[in-house]
C-alpha cells in the first residue's frame, strides 16, 4: 500500500559461516544460511529489528572559539538488534559462540535430549548476517541488509515470569570486512529491489 517509502514490518534475519555468498536480491536464502527463529519474525518480540548506525566524533574546540571549528569521526560501528521469544536449542545457540548441540535419543526407560554447554571459550564466532524486509519502492519486493563479518555481542539476561515470553536479547556488531570492494562497504551493504525482473 502507498507511500511504499513508510515501512512498517520487521526485518526477518539469517546467518551463515563468515564468508558466506550472499543470496541475490529476491532469492530465497538456501545452503548454509539459517534463520534466526524457528518461525522468523513470529518469534521476534514485538520491538522488531533494529539497525544502529553508532558512531563517535572528536571535535576540535581552539582556545579563541567557543565552539567546535572541526570533527573527526573516531569511531563507527553497525549494530542489529532483535530480541528472540524462541528458547529452543537450536537458536539458543546464537548466544552461545554456535556451541554445539549434541542430542540422545530416547531409550527404553530413558527420555530422548539435547544439551548445549553454557560457556563461551575464548574464541568470538562470527557469521555473515543476512536481515530481509520490504522495499521502499515497492511492498512486493525486497530490501536487504548484507553483513559479511559479524559476531553476537549481546549478554542477553533471559527473564523467566509468569504470562510473559521469555527472550533472548540478540545483538550482532559488525566487523569491517577487509576484502570489501570500497571503504563503503567495510561493514556491508543495504540492496534495494526498485524494478521487477524482465520477463
Amino acid at each position: 500500500m502507498q507511500p511504499y517509502e513508510i515501512i512498517g514490518a520487521p526485518l526477518t534475519l539469517w546467518l551463515a559461516p563468515s564468508g558466506t555468498a550472499f543470496p541475490l536480491i529476491g532469492a530465497a536464502p538456501a545452503g548454509t544460511w539459517v534463520k534466526v527463529g524457528t518461525n522468523g519474525t513470529r518469534n521476534y518480540s514485538g520491538d522488531g529489528v533494529t539497525v544502529a548506525h553508532g558512531r563517535t566524533f572528536q571535535k576540535a574546540r581552539p582556545a579563541g572559539a567557543t565552539g567546535p571549528i572541526k570533527a573527526f569521526l573516531d569511531e563507527e560501528e553497525l549494530m542489529i538488534r532483535l530480541t528472540l521469544w524462541d528458547l529452543t536449542l537450536e537458536q539458543y545457540q546464537h548466544v552461545l559462540s554456535s556451541n554445539t548441540l549434541s542430542t540422545t535419543v530416547a531409550g527404553e526407560g530413558t527420555a530422548g535430549f539435547k544439551k548445549i554447554g553454557l560457556s563461551h571459550g575464548m574464541t568470538v564466532k562470527e557469521f555473515s548476517l543476512l536481515a530481509r524486509g520490504e522495499s521502499p519502492y515497492d511492498e512486493k519486493m525486497v530490501a536487504q541488509y548484507e553483513v559479511p563479518r559479524c559476531y553476537q555481542s549481546g549478554t542477553p539476561e533471559i527473564a523467566y515470569r509468569k504470562a510473559q515470553p521469555a527472550g533472548l536479547a540478540l545483538e550482532f556488531t559488525a566487523l569491517e570486512d577487509l576484502a570489501a570492494a570500497n571503504e563503503a562497504e567495510r561493514f556491508g551493504r543495504l540492496v534495494v529491489q526498485h524494478q521487477a525482473p524482465l520477463p
